[in-house]
């Protein structure tokens, strides 16, 4: 998708932890839009604000406008009630799809999530070619988000690269975050490389770092150019020492704590 002069490139719920390190990460390369539902502080050099609810279609067209590419990471980020999830990460996404395709932007790098697949077994391997199988609510919307691509993609021509994003930390704080780990460089790299991939129509990609625990099976490096360089093993020794119920639905299964959320059924029936 790259071309001749910066790109200019609308990043929502630009105030998230995601959104303030590509904010940092991503200064200087691109010209950024920067949108969230709240103000972002003082204007930095290559930097629009807009200040805009999603929710709202006529707020996400007029965000959307004359950007080349749209990074969408606004919504609610972890597991809530059907009355958040709803208006933020199921209406809001289809307005900023919406918003984008009426834009004539060239491409949508959507944040979804692991908690797609979250219910199946930590002990498989799991590529991008499995069905959904989400382990809450906030699953189910980046399931509808993934989807919302593919019709995007397939309709109307707009490029979209999803990325199911693992655990986004300065370093990680379980065991299970040995394997699903991302840390900021391999995040923002993810991101350009997204951003800046060719001849992609749509594309899934598990956002994870280059852990030797990693459980998520992908084309990232061969399709887009990502190549992470940090791994989770150097925390390791610190993190192993931990207790586990490895029969508990949050050890047994990949979306870990959120498979034990409110769990009232049987495992043994998960295979």
């Amino acid at each position: 998708m790259s071309g001749g002069g910066k790109l200019r490139i609308l990043i929502t719920g630009a105030s998230g932890a995601i959104g303030t390190t590509l904010r940092d990460g991503l200064a200087g390369r691109y010209d950024l839009r920067l949108c969230d539902i709240r103000p972002l502080g003082e204007r930095r050099p290559g930097e629009e604000h807009v200040v805009a609810d999603l929710v709202d279609p006529d707020a996400a067209k007029a965000a959307a406008q004359g950007v080349d590419a749209v990074v969408h990471l606004a919504g609610i980020p972890r597991e809530n009630s059907w009355d958040k999830i709803l208006p933020n990460n199921i209406a809001a996404t289809y307005n900023v799809f919406e918003a984008a395709h009426m834009a004539r932007a060239k491409r949508i790098v959507f944040a979804s999530s692991n908690h797609v697949i979250g219910y199946y077994r930590a002990d498989r391997e799991v590529g991008t070619d499995v069905m959904p199988r989400p382990d809450s609510r906030y699953g189910v919307s980046k399931v509808f988000g993934e989807a919302l691509g593919r019709l995007y993609a397939d309709k109307h021509g707009l490029s979209v690269i999803c990325l199911r994003i693992g655990s986004f930390r300065p370093a990680p704080e379980n065991v299970r975050q040995l394997a699903t780990w991302i840390s900021p460089r391999d995040m923002t790299e993810l991101v350009v490389r997204s951003i800046e991939a060719r001849d992609v129509h749509f594309a899934v990609f598990y956002g994870v770092s280059a852990n030797t625990r990693r459980r998520w099976r992908d084309d990232a490096a061969q399709a887009i150019g990502y190549h992470p360089r940090d791994d989770a093993e150097i925390h390791a020794a610190r993190l192993l020492g931990q207790a586990e119920d490895t029969a508990s639905p949050e050890q047994a299964f990949h979306g870990g704590d959120y498979c034990e959320l409110e769990f009232s059924g049987d495992p043994g029936k998960i295979a």
